[in-house]
């Protein structure tokens, strides 16, 4: 009995050291310790994982695209230096943190991954500046709040795994409390230029306003109940 107490003690400490070497080569930082990390490293490893056309979009500067859905993402990831940094990068952080633990199995030695994605390089405004307005502007935003019923906006992205938990009920109310509130869904990719201007760096996001005021503001995953307490 004594023996096999000791043997589990020995096993769980071997695999809680396997665990705390595996986090030791995946760092998850902030948008401003990466970019400063990305400066202060000469010719930068930079693997943006999200898709062709996302990447086609906006991209950070030098990056090259290793799409993480693809059926050839070790192959094109085994063509960087392993001893090297490498700085990886997708929308919102889902797929680049799958794609980090791969890298680390790959034999990759540090990797910094991108807190938030490229949202919240945008929200940090380290995006280059661009007058290219893509989607609705502010002003035509603003317009949609103009009513005399509450307004809530959902701010959504179709590879977003909560957005797409929620999409049913709130397309459910968007019917049933047309006459209390009027419900409008905003794609988070149409609609960059609004994103950057206010500084949304989550999906989904949920605003609510009364008389064009922001009354109630939710990012992430938010229950069916929960939500309807907040309309009612």
């Amino acid at each position: 009995m004594k023996f096999h107490s000791i043997f589990l003690l020995i096993l769980s400490f071997i695999v809680l050291s396997c665990n705390g070497q595996t986090s030791k080569n995946v760092k998850t930082i902030e948008a401003e310790a990466f970019a400063e990390k990305i400066a202060a490293t000469p010719n930068p490893q930079i693997l943006d994982v999200r898709t062709p056309e996302e990447f086609a979009s906006d991209h950070i500067d030098n990056a090259k695209n290793v799409n993480w859905l693809s059926n050839d993402f070790v192959t094109n990831a085994e063509k960087f230096d392993k001893s090297k940094p490498v700085f990886v990068y997708c929308k919102s952080g889902g797929r680049s943190q799958k794609a980090a633990e791969k890298l680390n199995e790959l034999g990759f030695t540090t990797i910094y991954q991108l807190e938030g994605g490229i949202l919240k390089w945008d929200a940090a405004e380290l995006s280059k500046p661009s007058d290219k307005i893509i989607g609705l502007s502010v002003q035509k935003y603003n317009k949609l709040l103009n009513s005399d019923k509450k307004v809530l906006i959902n701010f959504y992205a179709e590879w977003c795994a909560p957005c797409k938990k929620m999409t049913p009920y709130i397309l459910q109310m968007q019917k049933e409390l047309a006459d209390k509130v009027t419900i409008i869904r905003l794609n988070a990719d149409e609609n960059k230029t609004l994103l950057s201007e206010m500084k949304i760096s989550e999906l989904p996001t949920l605003l609510l306003y009364e008389n064009k005021e922001v009354k109630w503001k939710h990012s992430g995953f938010i229950s069916e109940n929960d939500l309807r307490k907040q309309l009612q």
